[in-house]
């Protein structure tokens, strides 16, 4: 799918250049999961998810000119790596609490950035893009949601809160850089 961006506002490259960014993440994050995962239903889970997150990377690619894209991307991989294989060493719970976390996070992510394009009456096409992405990510939080129970405890939701304000921190990264 190819989307032809009309006169893009620089807020607008920057939201999508972090949504960029937070897909290449999001890829590495399964691939960090499947590294050392060895739970057949928890690698079921990130192969599905990790094709899904692969279809939204490509479709953005098609959008956003290389140029416009994040000079960190090789950070978001890292980062996204990490976030995958540090929980999936202590268990399917731990990788399930942290997608909640990441997903939620994406969720009002996009939000925003569907709500900024409404007001601005801009992109139709894109607009539409955006919120089938936040659909499948909304779908991949309650996935793991359920997967989950019960919910999580103070460890894990430490955890989940460390992930969410670094997901934050991110994303502020880089639609600047």
């Amino acid at each position: 799918m190819s989307i032809a961006l009309s006169d893009t506002p620089a807020w607008l490259t920057a939201d999508l250049r972090s949504d960029h960014a937070g897909e290449t993440g999001a890829v590495w994050i399964y691939r960090g999961i499947l590294a050392v995962s060895r739970d057949a239903g928890l690698r079921g889970f990130a192969e599905r998810h990790m094709a899904t997150e692969q279809g939204h990377l490509d479709l953005l690619e098609a959008v956003l000119p290389p140029a416009d894209r994040s000079r960190l991307l090789p950070l978001w991989r890292a980062a996204g790596f990490l976030t995958g294989f540090l929980p999936a060493l202590f268990g399917p719970r731990a990788v399930y609490a942290t997608i909640d976390a990441v997903e939620s996070f994406v969720d009002r992510h996009y939000q925003e950035q569907l709500d900024r394009l409404d007001a601005a009456g801009i992109e139709p096409a894109l607009r539409a893009l955006l919120a089938r992405c936040q659909d499948d990510e909304v779908h991949h939080r309650d996935e793991a949601r359920e997967a989950a129970r019960p919910p999580p405890g103070a460890l894990l939701r430490a955890w989940a809160w460390l992930v969410g304000a670094g997901a934050k921190a991110a994303v502020a990264a880089a639609r600047r850089v």
